[in-house]
């Protein structure tokens, strides 16, 4: 029997707190009033039918609340929001409540059979989808104006009525997680199943391409140990080198797709259908009509939005760009002022100094990165770009760019225009260390250093309370309140981007970039993983099935990989000697080989599956299953005496012959 919502009970003696809410302090009651009291109402009534209580505290209730839900309301969630789980047959379906017992590891009074991040995916998924009714304003903030439609979590948000939404931690599966994860030092693999349990699949996917991205450094790095060690100023012999090299970036990336795909199955996502993307919180415009939903809900011109870019952003971004060349013309100097002194004075520090410049602007260009990423936030989203996927890629867009030109000019100039082979293996060494470090220091010591120093003065403070509540969530709920939010992976890869730029681009220049990228790694795999399990607050889960556009940023550092690589095999002497006559012919060699170095990129990347075949023959068994499922609900819902008068429905006939059409998915496979 089909379960209603009507039928799910919004009572629960057993109040398992998933979600923490903190309003605002000063919050009128009649606003906490009514938007605790849409929170529980039935789905029916427009609520998100949850559980919700106030957590009390010393000073009484502080305007924080525990956000939960019965058992059956989270399966019925699930079943909302297209989670995909396993059958007893190995088989991956996305859950229905009505066949929940065809699940690997269901019962009714099972409930771990969803993880506690799906739990909080689902609560946070319904939570966003509280929509304004017949509401012109949220009760008690007349400023405040809603419309038919309106998320009601984001205007609270950018009205400052509500500070913040956060998921709890699980303590004990924490201290599991992070013995396995970081608590003993070892060579082996992440748990990256049990991440993606406790974080997601986001989470997961990133950790499983830094280890990845590792293990596949470790062949250059190994290569290039006796390159540097043995034929540290023969360049003739980095030719090898540099073609390894160019096949090396190709296939890894392919591979990983490959890997991507089997991991991304196995935790379901690579089936979940892709939902109707809503609007994002910060866009605004004047109310109209959307034509695909039909509802009530800001219109923004695009021609006013394609202003903005071309007219204010791009030149933005050019100005910065500029500006990153003035000083990167600045280093150059100190770099001559360097070496004319160690000229003059021939001494140890003197050898010293050389490296200074080199170490002064790599801390400047990490400084100006940073800058520059709140300015494209900021550019960005004047730009009022309506859904957070166009925000997203105009941003990355952005900052990529920049942040090329910004670590990548200094090295381009180095090699093409100064020719200077001793000063690109130095500068490219000073900035690729002195970049891991600064990295290091900025993301997980010195937020791991305050964060456990606040969490001393709050165990100090609330220990010497005395508190007839449950004091353990309560310390809780205050201390993962005040660790910082973790915006996302961005500059995990980010930087992840930056790295294979030094390895792929001039490693066979600097053959040990490879050896120090592996190293840190290594410490970067459990940094970041401190860093997720202590630092900040755990974040929402969110399902993703590949790392998205970062995958195309990588292809693309490749491709230039191959345009510089090949620039550098050809001004090796060793090339040189073959044409000492015409350097035109020179020239037009190397732009032939790297345009054929490309097609057999490019083949390469046709020829490898992006998946691999069993994970497609299961993808296409599903997909021949559910258009015959589909196909045997249409023919069962047409009464008997309407099916010949069916044929004559020409519209109808088009609708069966496409389902039909399904039963020859199969042939993809054959």
């Amino acid at each position: 029997m089909k379960e209603s919502w009507s039928s799910v009970d919004t009572l629960e003696t057993n109040f398992r707190p998933l979600v923490v809410i903190e309003l605002a302090k000063g919050t009128k009651e009649e606003t906490i009033e009514w938007f605790t009291k849409r929170i529980v109402d039935k789905k029916a009534n427009g609520g998100a039918q949850l559980l919700i209580k106030p957590l009390v505290t010393e000073n009484g209730n502080e305007n924080i609340y525990l956000v939960g839900a019965s058992h059956l309301r989270l399966l019925l969630g699930a079943e909302n929001v297209g989670l995909v789980k396993e059958c007893n047959d190995n088989s991956m379906r996305a859950f229905t409540y009505s066949s929940r017992k065809t699940f690997k590891d269901f019962a009714d009074d099972n409930q771990n059979f969803l993880t506690m991040s799906e739990c909080q995916y689902i609560i946070k998924h319904e939570l966003d989808n509280l929509r304004a009714k017949d509401e012109k304003m949220i009760p008690g903030y007349p400023q405040a104006k809603l419309y038919p439609g309106k998320s009601i979590v984001r205007r609270l948000l950018t009205n400052g009525i509500l500070v913040q939404i956060f998921p709890l931690h699980d303590r004990e599966e924490l201290k599991k997680l992070r013995h396995t994860w970081y608590g003993q030092v070892k060579i082996g693999y992440q748990p990256l199943d049990e991440i993606r349990c406790y974080f997601g699949e986001t989470i997961a996917l990133y950790f499983g391409f830094l280890e990845y991205f590792t293990f596949a450094l470790i062949p250059m790095a190994v290569i290039g140990i006796p390159y540097y060690v043995f034929a540290w100023e023969d360049y003739d012999k980095y030719v090898m080198f540099a073609t390894f090299n160019l096949l090396w970036s190709t296939v890894i990336l392919e591979v990983w797709k490959r890997i991507c795909a089997v991991m991304t199955y196995r935790w379901g996502t690579l089936l979940m259908k892709r939902q109707f993307e809503e609007p994002r919180p910060g866009f605004h415009g004047v109310l109209g009509i959307n034509p695909v939903t039909g509802r009530e809900e800001p219109v923004y011109s695009s021609i006013k939005r394609q202003l903005r870019i071309y007219l204010v952003s791009v030149p933005f971004v050019c100005l910065c760009l500029y500006f990153s060349l003035y000083v990167m013309m600045i280093y150059f100097d100190l770099e001559q002022w360097a070496l004319d002194y160690h000229e003059e004075n021939k001494s140890h520090f003197s050898s010293l100094m050389l490296y200074v410049p080199s170490i002064i602007y790599a801390v400047v260009i990490e400084i100006m990165n940073r800058i520059y990423r709140y300015a494209a936030e900021f550019l960005t989203s004047w730009e009022n770009h309506r859904l957070e996927s166009s925000y997203q890629n105009h941003l990355i867009l952005k900052v990529l760019v920049f942040n090329f030109l910004n670590c990548f000019a200094s090295l381009f100039y180095i090699a093409f225009v100064l020719f200077d082979m001793k000063l690109l293996r130095q500068s490219l060494a000073t900035l690729l260390i002195t970049s891991q470090i600064l990295n290091q220091f900025a993301e997980s010591l010195l937020p791991y250093w305050l964060q456990k120093r606040h969490m001393k003065k709050m165990k100090e403070r609330m220990h010497s309370l005395k508190m007839d509540t449950d004091l353990s969530l309560v310390e809780q709920v205050n201390s993962e309140k005040e660790m910082g939010t973790y915006l996302g992976t961005f500059d995990d890869y980010l930087e992840l981007f930056l790295q294979f730029g030094y390895v792929s681009l001039f490693s066979c220049v600097y053959p040990l970039a490879a050896v120090f990228a592996v190293l840190n790694n290594i410490t970067e795999i459990y940094s970041d993983a401190l860093k997720m399990c202590r630092v900040y607050k755990r974040p929402f889960a969110e399902p993703t099935a590949n790392i998205g556009v970062w995958q195309l940023a990588f292809e693309t550092m490749s491709v230039i990989s191959v345009v510089t690589n090949c620039i550098l095999i050809g001004m090796s002497p060793q090339v040189n000697a073959l044409f000492p006559d015409s350097k035109m012919d020179l020239i037009l060699t190397v732009a032939l080989v790297e345009h054929l170095l490309l097609a057999i990129k490019f083949v390469m990347a046709f020829v490898i599956p992006d998946k691999p075949r069993d994970i497609q023959i299961k993808l296409a068994k599903l997909e021949f299953e559910s258009l015959e499922a589909l196909k045997q609900q249409i023919i069962a819902e047409i009464p008997q005496e309407e099916s010949l008068s069916l044929k004559r429905n020409t519209r109808m006939k088009m609708l069966l012959e496409m389902i039909w059409a399904g039963q020859e998915a199969n042939e993809t496979c054959g």
